[in-house]
């Protein structure tokens, strides 16, 4: 039993990181149509901009939190303005392809700079700590880290489903002329909206910096599973990416725990079999 709630709560905290880098691809694929797969990159530039920040500038971890999404956003507004802009009715195929290569730029501009060997990031010294929970010993950081990400995810879906200006830009992107008529800069909203996506992805590296060592790998290693998570909830859907992001986590911590050797493949074969029962997700829309 011990086990078995250790590595539930060890999924919980893998289950955070998925959340919130599916929510990140959830948001600019359904209100951009961007199947965005330089976001593995984003999320990997900005535990870089993390490191960087407290190696060179003597930036502390609660300041990165926010420079880092800020520096990462400004970076997702000039790809958005001097690529994406110019695909968006094409096929999608071309803006994979395109962020792709974005991806191997990045990665392949970090090994050089860094090479391939991980960077240790230390946690903030507030949550070096540890709680006793009686069948494990949690990490106070873990502990942390479970609970930004659900306020992140939880404040962005309600951002863009409950108020007003999240209604502002679905409605920019399903209907641009319509909406520009009443005088909204909508390609100012889509490069925002974009901007903001790789700010999510950005925020979520800085997370996982002080968790695992900071390599250029770490985004490609990563957003295998990101995308699958993104598929099962529903393309586009980002409650569905928030809840099977998290789903997903426990579901590979049991997995751990009652076959370990089907660990590494667990997501796939329940994506292979959400796909055959239900080709748009659990929470997408049938087209």
């Amino acid at each position: 039993m011990q086990v078995f709630l250790s590595q539930l709560m060890l999924g919980l905290v893998n289950g955070s990181f998925y959340a919130m880098l599916s929510l990140g691809l959830a948001v600019i694929f359904g209100l951009l149509g961007i199947v965005n797969f330089a976001h593995g990159a984003l999320y990997m530039l900005g535990a870089y901009a993390a490191y960087i920040g407290l190696e060179r500038f003597g930036i502390n971890y609660w300041v990165a939190l926010v420079v880092a999404p800020i520096v990462i956003g400004a970076l997702g507004v000039v790809i958005e303005r001097l690529f994406l802009r110019h695909l968006y009715k094409i096929d999608p195929i071309y803006g994979l392809l395109l962020t792709f290569g974005l991806a191997l730029i990045a990665e392949g501009v970090l090994r050089y700079s860094f090479g391939v060997s991980g960077q240790t990031y230390e946690k903030p010294e507030l949550l070096s700590g540890a709680t006793d929970l009686g069948f494990m010993v949690l990490p106070d950081y873990r502990a942390w880290v479970v609970v930004a990400s659900l306020v992140v995810c939880l404040g962005t879906w309600f951002l863009i489903e409950r108020t007003r200006l999240g209604a502002t830009l679905r409605a920019g992107t399903e209907n641009p002329a319509l909406v520009q008529a009443f005088g909204i800069n909508v390609p100012l909203m889509v490069t925002l909206t974009y901007a903001g996506g790789a700010g999510l992805a950005a925020l979520a590296g800085v997370l996982a910096a002080p968790v695992i060592q900071v390599t250029p790998l770490m985004g490609s290693s990563l957003i295998i599973i990101v995308f699958a998570v993104v598929v099962i909830g529903g393309m586009g859907s980002i409650l569905g990416s928030i809840i099977t992001g998290l789903a997903l986590g426990l579901v590979e911590g049991l997995t751990k725990v009652f076959y370990p050797e089907a660990s590494s493949i667990v997501v796939f074969v329940i994506m292979a079999i959400v796909l055959m029962v239900r080709p748009a997700g659990l929470f997408g829309k049938e087209a």
